[in-house]
């Protein structure tokens, strides 16, 4: 099913012009090499640009032929490869591997140019017919770059300031060489497009993925007798066309490369796209996903309301439709190939809509610290991590977890929320993050009717459920504290909370004689005003403290502590100067 939605993308790309058809592919170049019409080297010149906002040059991307697959022995690439294929050298110190590989170059391109008349096809074959590998070093052109020339760069020919695939004749030989040439003898029916046609025993590499080898790792890949069946060898236990390996990767290459719509979430490389190639469809589902300053809340909200109710709307001045088919797959490295951590299909609408729920439980009364809208998942799961640790990472496996959870609209993984126990714990601290998690988790992930009335927006005063009137009750206790010893530097909760949230009958009573102590420290107005919150808070507590309280209860406890904390701040002046008075 995967292969088969990148085939049905690779086709609407073409459709829209946006990648190589098949047999060519965006090759990223360095240096060229300049040759006159005898083959001689005249210079080796730098294709490096500048790309936009990047200080660092960038190697020159062209449409060339297609890469070879790279097993074991030396295959070279037509028209472009590094030095050790076209000059005769590398770094590794291995002259004869070298010759191989330049002597296979050289049979590749005499074989496929030797006949045709065309000066530049000429230039190349008289290139590798009189081109002396062992004196390669010594040529003062190459002399002169070879540092550039080790360091495994890729390289073009370059004739009259011009590049092979701009040459009719050239282009035929390769496109004709890649139709016709039978490179492999299995006929086999395609398990993609279940034609009769070249399995291929190796796919093309698949580029982009972090954390996997930068020359490429495979999706599709049997290496081990142990993993094969029946006789066969490598891919061919899994039989995957010539036209379909090709579309594949060249449909997944093209989503890793376009870094705007490319996600890294844990150890995950995230990639998403709409079935009919639709960029607005992948710019809206960017934005919704991690937040931006493109758009307003305002707008973002109303765009996510139309689409999850299944009602056209516009992103960028262009339409998104909420039926368009929409993929989202999670790429992990392992060794030379991938692992598919997650593989996500439905309307864009469906997605839209779990995200918009998503963001619906997480709404939770904003602590000022910044402005008040949808968290996106990276705030999130930085939540979950020790701040003064030296990598900043939340766990892989919670952060694949979560967004498959918030996609899918399924329960949030337990992992999320015991990690944000532990910060709580450890910091003593619940920001706004921490505490619409709480809500969030325990909103989709209990089934407990009595306590939905605390997990709202805001602070609620009317529900009588224990651990969050606790909660409350604990905030007003440290705003009395903090009212009679301003500049205190160490509060009830720096010593107290976690005990309170876990074991109230040890704690509270202790915490409520230092409130009567406090309290005489205060003026009058302000004595009456916090004795009016504590008579109401613990009239409304049963007859004793609980012993224990379980860790979704904990969590109602923090909530309430929220809740109250955040009430208190939002109208701390008026409120406390009206009791006053």
């Amino acid at each position: 099913m995967i292969l088969h939605s990148f085939v049905d993308y690779y086709q609407a790309l073409e459709a829209h012009g946006g990648v190589s058809r098949p047999g060519w592919a965006k090759v990223k170049v360095s240096y060229a090499l300049e040759i006159d019409e005898n083959g001689g080297l005249v210079d080796i010149l730098p294709l490096m640009t500048n790309a936009e906002g990047k200080k660092k040059a960038r190697p020159r991307e062209m449409e060339l032929p297609a890469p070879v697959v790279r097993t074991v022995g030396e295959v070279s690439n037509f028209l472009w490869d590094n030095a050790s294929y076209f000059v005769g050298i590398d770094a590794k110190g291995n002259p004869e591997k070298t010759k191989k590989r330049f002597l296979k170059a050289k049979e590749l391109h005499l074989s496929l140019l030797s006949e045709i008349d065309d000066a530049f096809a000429k230039a190349i074959c008289s290139y590798f017919s009189t081109w002396d590998i062992a004196s390669a070093r010594q040529n003062p052109i190459v002399n002169g770059h070879i540092e550039e020339l080790e360091s495994g760069a890729n390289l073009v020919f370059m004739f009259r300031e011009g590049f092979p695939p701009d040459k009719t004749g050239i282009k035929a030989a390769w496109q004709h060489y890649y139709d016709s040439s039978p490179e492999y003898e299995n006929v086999m029916r395609c398990l993609v497009s279940g034609e009769l046609t070249e399995a291929m025993k190796t796919h093309p590499p698949i580029k982009g993925v972090m954390g996997a080898q930068s020359s490429g790792a495979t999706l599709v890949s049997f290496n081990a007798p142990a993993y094969c069946s029946y006789g066969h060898e490598q891919n061919i236990n899994a039989p995957v066309g010539k036209y379909a390996a090709f579309a594949y990767t060249t449909a997944l290459n093209s989503l890793l490369s376009d870094r705007e719509h490319t996600k890294i979430i844990g150890d995950t490389t995230v990639v998403y796209w709409a079935e009919d190639a639709d960029t607005q469809t992948q710019d809206a589902f960017a934005c919704i996903l991690d937040g931006g300053d493109t758009v307003s809340n305002a707008d973002l909200d109303g765009f996510m309301t139309a689409i999850s109710q299944g009602r056209n709307a516009n992103w960028n001045g262009l339409p998104v439709f909420p039926d368009n088919r929409f993929y989202v797959l999670g790429l992990s490295p392992n060794a030379a190939r991938l692992s598919v951590r997650f593989f996500l299909q439905d309307t864009f609408g469906g997605i839209v809509k779990h995200i918009k729920e998503h963001y619906d439980r997480l709404e939770v009364a904003a602590d000022g610290r910044g402005k008040r809208g949808p968290i996106p998942l990276w705030a999130l799961l930085r939540e979950t991590v020790n701040p003064k640790s030296s990598s900043k990472a939340a766990s892989p496996q919670m952060a694949g977890d979560t967004l498959r959870a918030i996609l899918t609209g399924g329960p949030y993984p337990a992992t999320l929320y015991q990690q944000t126990q532990l910060r709580i714990r450890s910091d003593r601290n619940i920001p706004h993050e921490k505490a619409a998690i709480i809500k969030a988790y325990l909103i989709k992930n209990t089934q407990n009717e009595n306590n939905k009335e605390a997990l709202t927006v805001e602070l609620n005063e009317t529900t009588t459920y224990q651990p969050y009137i606790l909660g409350r009750l604990f905030s007003v206790l440290e705003a009395i504290q903090l009212k009679a010893n301003p500049g205190i530097n160490s509060t009830i909760k720096d010593k107290y909370f976690t005990s309170a949230c876990a074991t109230p009958a040890v704690v509270f009573p202790t915490l409520l004689k230092l409130a009567e102590s406090h309290m005489k420290k205060l003026e009058a107005g302000m004595r009456i005003y916090y004795a009016k919150q504590l008579g109401g808070l613990t009239s409304m507590v049963n007859e004793s403290f609980p012993a224990h309280m379980n860790l979704n209860d904990q969590g109602i406890f923090q909530l309430g502590y929220y809740h109250q904390t955040q009430k208190r701040f939002e109208k701390k002046d008026k409120t406390e100067t009206a009791e006053i008075k």
